[in-house]
């Protein structure tokens, strides 16, 4: 049986792993399936990422690092991306990897011009994402966890757009018929971002945000938290 492909492009916090493991547990958790059940590559490592026609599908992590920052590892990452794609893998993107396919794919990434988004966030589907037969089953308005300075600041010419939130447009984007990008983390819990939310604390108050706030606005996300299930059936059933 083909494995589901966990592209690790970055980590959580040293000190927050010792208790919590990292973005490819908390991914795979979330698919409900245990890392040994999928097949984990860190691309940082340069490591070589398999054949697409090997695996039944892949998500693709968040990372502390930039799209811009045109590392070695990302230019790499980008190209098999691209070639991915046109084998109609499916494909999910999650914060920095739903900004790397929106790259990859044709579109661009950079900061976004208001700075950070964090915290627990109202998201809302649009007509096509209420379609979409992986978050189409999802309420018009759910809530999902964000931290993210970087953005998907335009799409590829053939994306559609999904779901939205007050400070960003470009919350899903679906290429295709198989590939999706989240800007919102639906592997955080509410204790993983508010231990962000205390680790920015410092660039929150610069941009005239209030961390106090924030946290308190945090709940758990069980809607958004669902995509990644709904995200391992479709791998399993397409």
């Amino acid at each position: 049986m083909k494995k589901i492909l966990i592209i690790k492009t970055g980590g959580t916090f040293e000190e927050f792993t010792h208790d919590h493991d990292d973005f490819e547990h908390w991914t795979a958790n979330g698919m409900g399936l245990s890392l040994e059940d999928c097949l984990c590559v860190d691309v940082r490592t340069s490591a070589s990422l398999p054949d697409p026609a090997n695996i039944a599908g892949c998500v693709i992590t968040g990372s502390h690092d930039m799209v811009t920052d045109d590392l070695p590892w990302i230019t790499a990452t980008t190209q098999w991306l691209r070639e991915a794609i046109d084998t109609e893998l499916p494909m999910l993107g999650i914060c920095f990897g739903h900004q790397l396919m929106a790259h990859a794919l044709g579109g661009e990434a950079g900061f976004h011009p208001n700075g950070l988004e964090i915290g627990t966030v109202d998201v809302t589907l649009t007509e096509n994402g209420m379609a979409d037969p992986l978050i189409g089953g999802l309420p018009s308005f759910f809530k999902g966890h964000v931290t993210h300075s970087q953005t998907a600041l335009s799409l590829p010419p053939n994306a559609t757009v999904l779901a939205a939130s007050d400070h960003d447009p470009h919350q899903c984007f679906r290429v295709g018929n198989h590939a999706w990008g989240v800007q919102f983390h639906p592997e955080f819990n509410a204790e993983a971002i508010c231990y962000y939310i205390e680790q920015l604390r410092g660039k929150i108050t610069d941009q005239g945000g209030d961390a106090n706030s924030l946290r308190d606005a945090v709940v758990e996300t069980p809607e958004s938290a669902s995509v990644l299930k709904r995200f391992a059936a479709y791998c399993t059933e397409s």
